[in-house]
């Protein structure tokens, strides 16, 4: 079965940067769209940042332009790569991966999305 790790959180002071990164283990047999979400203390989690099994990537927009999302090539992790970070970031990363809806092998899985644990980031003013 597939699993996710997050790791590369931390705390830094506003205007700093972090880069996650989500492992995964697990054989896919099938494309995915992986996706970064986060979510602030008392509040809902939130899109952050998604790549889709064709390359293509979206922001929301309060990371436009400060964050970079990369889903690592050959087995490698994927990444977030997070830039002139403010408080309002503080929240727990969380990775999510999506199988693709038409893989003809989703029945070797349990899920056809899975979660990691999170990652917790701090940004201080």
């Amino acid at each position: 079965q597939v699993q996710l790790a997050e790791s590369g959180g931390g705390s830094v002071q506003a205007g700093g940067a972090l880069r996650l990164s989500c492992a995964r283990s697990g054989h896919l047999y099938c494309r995915d769209d992986r996706s970064w979400y986060r979510q602030g203390e008392g509040k809902e989690r939130e899109f952050v940042s998604g790549i889709t099994s064709d390359g293509t990537i979206t922001y929301a927009d309060s990371v436009q332009g400060r964050f970079t999302a990369s889903k690592g090539l050959n087995d490698r992790p994927a990444s977030l790569l997070m830039n002139s970070l403010k408080p309002e970031d503080t929240a727990i990363y969380y990775c999510k991966l999506d199988l693709h809806p038409r893989c003809p092998w989703l029945n070797k899985y349990s899920a056809s999305t899975y979660w990691g644990r999170g990652t917790q980031v701090t940004v201080s003013s």
